[in-house]
């Protein structure tokens, strides 16, 4: 049941802030980072292979790893949830989506204004230099019996071409996280969709728009410590939650 304080709310919302996380990518069988590894991986822990320390020692290992997670994406499709947040763009004055996410599945569904806080699978760049790297498809060349796989090369200055995402230790992107920031200070609704609160400073969001006194939706199917700032907390799946709300809200269902 949607409270239909909540609708109302929705409907006179003039910027909604959407902040979404693992949560939400699982729902299309993308394993949250969490999840323990399995496979080619098992015996391998996954924060070593997200750390430049980890690829600076074992290049191939770690590159190998990130392709096999992209080619997971590639193969997954958006869920209802992604869907019903590009329709919602369409039908706000203002929506801002924040994704802790590195996949594509938003941009896939059809959002257009988005910030990646902890970049994307898809955006690779050269470790040396920073110059951007285009993916190929003959770049992943991914094995059942081989876990190793060797990354590129920057044609710019030779340095191995390390994954687009932002590791442990490393800080997230300036523009991203001070876009997102003024989102929150300027919106006067805030969607959590899928996000555990573990993973800071990306946690401290929805902190700094209850201090601002913005109203707080929190959709998810476990308790987080969100659960103490949100005025509304729907458990269940974001996939079932958002289509309910959008059409309780527009009197129109997701196509």
């Amino acid at each position: 049941m949607i409270p239909s304080e909540l609708i109302e709310r929705l409907q006179q919302a003039q910027h909604l802030v959407i902040l979404t996380g693992a949560g939400v990518s699982a729902e299309s069988s993308i394993p949250t980072f969490r999840d323990a590894l399995t496979g080619l991986w098992e015996n391998f822990d996954a924060e070593q292979l997200a750390c430049e320390d980890g690829f600076l020692a074992d290049p191939a290992l770690v590159w190998g790893w990130y392709e096999w997670r992209r080619n997971r994406v590639l193969k997954a499709q958006p869920n209802p949830a992604h869907l019903t947040i590009a329709k919602l763009a369409e039908r706000m004055p203002k929506l801002t989506l924040i994704t802790q996410n590195v996949d594509d599945l938003h941009e896939r569904a059809g959002s257009r204004d988005f910030l990646h806080l902890h970049g994307s699978l898809h955006k690779p760049r050269c470790i040396r230099c920073g110059a951007p790297y285009q993916l190929l498809d003959t770049d992943m060349a991914i094995s059942n019996h081989d876990s190793r796989i060797d990354p590129p090369t920057c044609s710019k200055c030779g340095g191995f071409i390390r994954p687009g995402v932002v590791w442990f230790g490393e800080s997230l992107p300036m523009h991203e996280w001070e876009q997102s920031v003024n989102a929150i200070e300027n919106c006067d609704l805030m969607f959590i969709v899928g996000t555990s609160g573990l993973v800071w400073p990306a946690a401290n969001l929805p902190y700094m728009a209850d201090k601002v006194g913005v109203p707080i939706v929190q959709i998810n199917p476990t308790t987080t410590s969100f659960n103490a700032i949100a005025h509304f907390n729907l458990c269940g799946k974001a996939g079932e939650i958002l289509p309910k709300l959008y059409a309780a809200t527009f009197s129109e269902d997701v196509n």
